[in-house]
């Protein structure tokens, strides 16, 4: 039975209140679940939930002062269910803090209430302040509009605690209504969406922060709280139609079936699911010819990515397989004819989402549309249930413009605007005493590292007691980490002694700083690598620790995956997964092995560029490889790629830094040049070295070769001159001449040349070199029509470089392969020739 709502609403109301006699799905019970009523000396209820005064619960709140407001204003009235909890306030005049404990570790709602009005001095509606979790800026600079507002965020929690901050602005003052913090189902955010342009998978959403922006309800009325099992509110469609006369409202509410397998009433309840917008085939006066699509149109915020989630249930067929229709976002297709009840193994009105993430925003307007497949013939339909549109944090952990505009992208214009995208999530100016307390790091730093320096002693991991890992020296003070995290993948000595034929030497297949790499293979079967630390090697506790702690953590397709690790006997042991057909740098050149095709190329650098996009942005705080290159890349036994090597790995800069000062390494040839000068590490870093490793694919040949003419020994260098004359297919492989279309070639120059920007502002994120990689990859793939010439290396068209060249001023030793630099040894060297300092500082043994 299908009812224009509209027409009969008393019949939509009946079945409204039969809804909970309708749900297939069990009630979802919350781990956590804080209801908060800020400024509130009473208990409030709201539906069948209650917010409780948060001065009951005074272990939660840490504030300079108790300002609790309250309003007599009408002007809530009209917002719902909720209206009570806009009636009061909690002010806060200093930066204040609700810590709540977390019984169950995952995705959490946060939704914050804001109404503001004038109480006593305080007025309100001038406030202007941010929001930040532990990891996350949700909103800075904010100003609470002149009626009510609620604000909702999804953020997976992994820690025991949620600390959620109010800072206000300069004079200002910060205030909140109401705050919940709210578990919610797993299923809700699945860890990978298909991206929209080019055609791919984005891997990590379970780590991103999401802001609600939309949830509409189409074809529908406007879908309470109450009336969702995870209280969710959804607008009505209306107002955000370009063409309203297009459509047409149907709803069904009992036809809805909630099969098993399929989405619950978790993703979207049955009145979301019950109500569809259709194409109005009236419209064009009985031609069953329609070609047009049904439109809405969003306000977006440039500068994001948005997870777009479109919800689709078949209540208006009467028939299997004869609705077919395409779905899109803006000009890009999100999927195209869609036949729903395929998705439902041939049942009708069975629900059925589809997640996309869209390209970094550029504008300020989100389309969504649907239209008629070519396949549905006979009678063209296309429709829509519901839509949810969330923005995704930046690759700084940042909801908010405000608090770092330009960040994920390529940005223009003088140096004071630099200076503003650099200083990004800062919220306020850097005071002397800041930079004071600086400098006494550094120094005490300076002064453990010489004591460090002294001691040739290997000490390593102890097992204290079977509960945990205590890592240092006899001049540091152990790092404990906990045996729940890491003592599964202790492996025991005898075992990696046997897998590996006692480290026999026929069985290395790799040696680095750290040590030789054995092939071996464990009891249960599995081939392993098997890294051994040299105690002689610069390299030691500190990097071993390293690579435990964040392979341990991650779990990527594109990041090679740790199996275990041996600490017995005075041994530093790291366990990986086997990786077939080596490294990247071994296929490129040195080694004999079969040349790689383009095609080939493009898909290694396409992983390894995932994998860096993971790091940077798949985890609470950005984590940076630092020492990217292609013998850190390596290639299963299908070629794909994944990125290794953790020891110098370092997390990124808190939310109100820009930077990480540390000591500078890295590999020689692939350094970034301004992290070499200011000692400042960010996740740039990690893109400019990749720019190299990208250069070496093209041209596979090493990044520094002493045995070639001196305008040739720094192939950055090398590559970028030609890459300024347009002439680039000149130095390219000699494989792959005439095999490159020149699209294709001129795509990958170009993101190469960003990359290697002298200034780590002007870099993209690796999020943009990893989409201009893929369209690299779909315009070599593409069918050119027209002049075979056309697509050869010979017509690529001259390229607007925006990377200084470096003056190679001395010979540099072969043996190099990486630099070892401390805070303390070298100072800012703006304008200093880098070939000149780089050849003074070069070290065989380690890095």
């Amino acid at each position: 039975m299908m009812l224009d709502w509209k027409k009969h609403g008393l019949f939509v109301c009946v079945l409204y209140m039969l809804l909970p006699l309708l749900c297939f799905c069990a009630t979802f019970v919350p781990s956590d679940n804080y209801l908060i009523d800020c400024g509130s000396t009473t208990t409030t209820s709201v539906g069948n939930r209650n917010f409780s005064s948060d001065s009951f619960h005074k272990k939660l709140l840490s504030t300079q002062q108790e300002i609790l407001a309250s309003t007599s204003s009408k002007s809530v009235s009209d917002v719902g269910d909720e209206s009570p909890l806009y009636q009061t306030a909690r002010i806060f005049t200093g930066s204040s803090k609700y810590t709540f404990p977390i019984n169950q570790k995952g995705r959490h709602w946060i939704r914050f209430y804001f109404f503001p009005f004038i109480y006593d001095r305080y007025n309100l509606n001038a406030a202007k302040f941010s929001v930040a979790t532990q990891t996350f800026v949700l909103l800075s600079g904010f100003t609470a509009q002149k009626s009510p507002v609620m604000k909702e965020y999804s953020i997976n929690v992994n820690t025991d605690t949620l600390v959620i901050t109010f800072k206000p602005s300069d004079d200002s003052v910060a205030f909140v209504n109401a705050i919940e913090v709210v578990s919610v189902p797993d299923e809700l955010i699945a860890d990978e969406a298909p991206t929209l342009s080019p055609v791919s998978t984005f891997s990590g959403l379970g780590f991103q922060a999401l802001e609600t922006v939309w949830r509409v309800n189409m074809g529908g009325p406007v879908v309470t709280s109450g009336e969702d099992p995870l209280y969710r509110t959804w607008i009505s469609d209306q107002k955000y139609l370009l063409e309203s006369s297009l459509a047409n409202d149907v709803s069904n509410l009992v036809g809805v079936d909630f099969a098993d397998g399929g989405p619950t009433e978790n993703i979207a309840p049955r009145s979301v699911y019950g109500t569809v917008a259709e194409m109005n085939t009236n419209t064009s006066g009985g031609d069953a010819n329609l070609n047009f699509n049904v439109t809405w149109q969003f306000d977006t915020e440039p500068g994001f990515q948005y997870l777009v989630r479109t919800h689709f249930c078949d209540i208006v067929s009467k028939g299997l397989n004869t609705l077919y229709f395409n779905v899109y976002i803006d000009s890009l297709t999100v999927v195209k004819d869609l036949d729903l009840a395929s998705k439902s193994s041939n049942v009708l009105s069975v629900p059925y989402y589809q997640d996309s993430v869209t390209p970094l925003a550029d504008g300020n307007k989100l389309r969504v549309s649907i239209g008629p497949s070519p396949l549905s013939k006979d009678s063209p339909n296309a429709i829509l249930n519901g839509l949810e549109i969330l923005k995704m944090n930046n690759s700084i952990g940042s909801l908010s413009a405000d608090a770092a505009s330009g960040a994920g992208g390529t940005t223009s214009g003088s140096s004071s605007s630099k200076v503003g995208v650099i200083a990004g999530v800062s919220v306020g100016v850097v005071s002397v005493l800041v930079l004071a307390g600086v400098c006494c790091v550094l120094c005490r730093k300076k002064k453990r590292l010489a004591r460090q320096r002294q001691s040739k002693t290997w000490i390593p991991l102890s097992v204290n007691d079977a509960t945990s890992h205590t890592m240092g020296s006899k001049y540091s003070n152990g790092t404990t980490i906990s045996a729940a995290s890491n003592f599964e993948y202790r492996v025991p000595f005898a075992e990696v002694q046997e897998g590996t034929n006692n480290f026999d030497e026929s069985w290395v297949i790799g040696v680095g700083g750290f040590g030789k790499v054995y092939k071996g293979e464990l009891r249960d079967g599995r081939k392993v690598a098997v890294k051994r630390g040299n105690p002689r090697s610069q390299q030691g506790i500190a990097e071993f620790r390293t690579e435990i702690e964040m392979l341990s953590q991650f779990r990527h397709r594109h990041l090679v995956s740790l199996i275990g690790y041996c600490d017995e006997n005075n041994e530093m042991i790291l366990i990986y997964e086997y990786m077939e057909k080596g490294t990247l740098k071994g296929h490129l050149y040195g080694l004999g092995l079969p040349s790689l095709s383009w095609k080939e190329r493009l898909d290694i650098c396409i992983g390894s560029a995932r994998g860096l996009h993971y790091l940077h942005t798949g985890y609470a705080k950005a984590v940076i490889h630092r020492d990217v290159k292609s013998a850190n890349i390596l290639l299963d036994e299908n070629l794909m790629a994944k990125v290794a090597d953790f020891g110098l790995s370092k997390t990124g800069p808190e939310l109100d830094q820009t930077h990480v000062s540390t000591a500078v390494k890295g590999s020689f040839g692939y350094l970034d040049p301004e992290y070499f000068r200011r000692q400042q590490l960010t996740e740039k870093s990690d893109v400019y070295s990749f720019g190299v490793v990208l250069f070496e694919v093209l041209c596979a040949r090493p990044v520094i070769d002493p045995s070639l003419p001196r305008e040739m020994v720094n192939l950055a260098e090398w590559a970028m001159k030609y890459q300024k004359k347009g002439q680039l297919e000149q130095i390219i492989d000699t494989a792959l001449q005439g095999k490159i279309k020149a699209d294709s070639l001129r795509k990958f120059a170009e993101t190469a040349e960003k990359c290697l920007a002298d200034y780590g502002v002007d870099r993209p994120s690796m999020g943009d070199v990893l989409w201009n990689l893929e369209y690299a990859l779909q315009l070599q793939e593409a069918v050119v029509q027209g002049d075979p010439e056309e697509n050869s290396t010979n017509m690529i068209g001259e390229l607007s470089p925006q990377v200084n060249n470096f003056n190679q001023d001395a010979n540099v030793s072969s043996s190099a392969s990486a630099v070892p630099f401390e805070a303390s040894t070298v100072d800012d060297l703006s304008g200093v020739s880098m070939s000149r300092v780089f050849s003074q500082l070069v070290k065989s043994e380690g890095r």
